[in-house]
C-alpha cells in the first residue's frame, strides 16, 4: 500500500487526482492534507512523514500581481523542501511544473525555480522525484477564467454570455483523466527519478473549439441531442462541456407528449451517436445504481410509475433530487463523477427507459459503486 499526499487536493487537477486514488484502494491510501498545513510547521511536519509520495500540485495559476505569484509558488515548494528536511522524511516528490517553465514570465520561473529545489533536495537526500513538465489542461469542473479557454467558453455559453476569441492560436492539451494516469504512473514506482515532458494528447485552434462548443449548446440544449462525437477528444470536450451545467436547476427536463385518440407518443432522445438502449421494471421500494462513470453519458426516462433520482458529486455531501412521473415523462441525464441512483416510490411497477453512449463491456465497465 502506498501513502500518498495530494498537496492542492481541492483544486482542479488535485480534485480528479483524489478522486481516482478512492478507485483504486488496493494501491494508494490518500493521507489527509489540508491548505492550511503549509501555515503550520507540526501539521506539515506530520504530514510528509506520514506520505510515501507527496504530490505537489498547490500553485497559483493566475494573479493580479505576478511577484506575489511567483514568490508563493517557490514558498509553497521550499515550504515542502524543508519539512521533509527538518523530519528527514524522504517521501518521492511529483510536481506538477509547466511547459511554460522556460519562459520568461513569473509563472514559468516560479515553476522551474519549484522544479530545481525538489531535484536538488530529493538528490541531496537520497530521495526519488518526478518532475512533469505538464502542458494545458482541460476536463470537468474546471475554474472559468483560470484553468483553460475551455473552461471559460463552457462557462459563458451555458450562461449566456458572448464569448470572445482573443488570438486564435493552435493549443495542445491533455484531458485531465489521462494525465491524473500519468501521475499515478509515476507515483506507482517510488524508487525511479525522472523529469519528463508530458505529452499533450490533442490539439485545436481555438476558434474551432468555440464553435464545436456552440454546437454542443445548440444540439444538447436547444434540440435534445446528443451530438456526434468521432473520437475521445470530442467525448471528453462534451463531459466537460456537460459538466458546467447546473444540474440542480436543468433537470429533470419534460418530454413533449403528442396525443391522440390511439394514445400518446413521445420522444425520448436525438442521437449523432450510436450507444445501448434499454429498459427496466423496477418493484415498489427498490433501488437501482448508486455508481458512477467516469466518461459514460447516460439518461434515464421514467415512462411509467413514479420514481425519485438521486445524485451527488463524488467528494461532496448535496443529494439533488429529482421526482419523476410517467403520466408527465421527463429525463434527467447523469453527469460524469457524479454517483446516481434510482428508487420506485410509487404503487405500481416501476418502467424506465436507459440510454447511454455505449454499450456494456464487462472488461471495461466504467462503473464504480458508491452509494449516494
Amino acid at each position: 500500500m502506498i501513502k500518498v499526499g495530494v498537496t492542492g487536493r481541492n483544486g482542479f487537477i488535485g480534485k480528479h487526482v483524489s478522486n481516482t486514488l478512492r478507485l483504486h484502494p488496493e494501491e494508494f491510501e490518500e493521507v489527509d492534507f489540508e491548505r492550511n498545513f503549509f501555515d503550520d510547521s507540526e501539521l506539515l511536519n506530520a504530514f510528509v512523514n506520514a506520505c510515501d509520495v507527496i504530490i505537489h500540485l498547490a500553485a497559483l495559476n493566475r494573479h493580479e500581481d505576478d511577484v506575489f505569484l511567483h514568490d508563493k509558488n517557490i514558498s509553497l515548494a521550499q515550504t515542502l523542501v524543508e519539512a521533509c528536511e527538518n523530519t528527514g522524511a524522504k517521501p518521492k516528490l511529483i510536481f506538477s511544473s509547466s511547459v511554460q517553465e522556460n519562459r520568461d514570465n513569473f509563472y514559468g520561473m516560479s515553476k522551474k525555480k519549484g522544479s530545481d529545489l525538489i531535484k536538488a533536495w530529493s538528490e541531496k537526500s537520497g530521495a526519488t522525484y518526478a518532475i512533469m513538465v505538464i502542458p494545458n489542461v482541460f476536463g470537468p469542473f474546471g475554474k472559468p477564467y483560470y484553468n483553460s479557454v475551455i473552461s471559460t467558453f463552457c462557462f459563458e455559453l451555458l450562461n449566456n454570455k458572448a464569448p470572445k476569441i482573443l488570438a486564435d492560436n493552435y493549443v495542445e492539451f491533455i484531458y485531465v483523466d489521462e494525465l491524473v494516469e500519468k501521475i499515478l504512473e509515476a507515483a506507482r514506482n517510488t524508487t525511479l527519478s525522472t523529469y519528463a515532458e508530458v505529452a499533450p494528447t490533442c490539439g485545436s485552434n481555438v476558434s474551432e473549439i468555440l464553435s464545436t462548443l456552440e454546437e454542443y449548446k445548440k444540439q444538447y440544449i436547444g434540440n435534445n441531442t446528443i451530438p456526434a462525437l468521432p473520437d475521445a477528444f470530442h467525448l471528453n470536450l462534451f463531459n466537460t462541456f456537460r459538466s458546467f451545467i447546473d444540474h440542480g436547476s436543468y433537470f429533470p427536463v419534460s418530454l413533449k407528449q403528442h396525443i391522440d385518440e390511439r394514445g400518446a407518443f413521445t420522444e425520448i432522445i436525438r442521437l449523432g451517436i450510436g450507444g445501448q438502449v434499454s429498459f427496466s421494471t423496477t418493484h415498489g421500494g427498490i433501488v437501482r445504481g448508486n455508481h458512477f462513470h467516469r466518461r459514460k453519458i447516460e439518461r434515464f426516462a421514467v415512462i411509467k410509475g413514479e420514481a425519485l433520482i438521486q445524485t451527488r458529486k463524488l467528494g461532496e455531501e448535496e443529494v439533488l433530487e429529482f421526482t419523476l412521473d410517467g403520466e408527465t415523462p421527463a429525463y434527467v441525464d447523469m453527469p460524469i463523477w457524479y454517483t446516481h441512483n434510482i428508487q420506485n416510490t410509487g404503487t405500481e411497477t416501476l418502467f424506465t427507459i436507459f440510454w447511454i453512449n455505449e454499450p456494456y463491456d464487462a472488461d471495461n465497465p466504467d462503473t464504480y459503486f458508491e452509494k449516494v
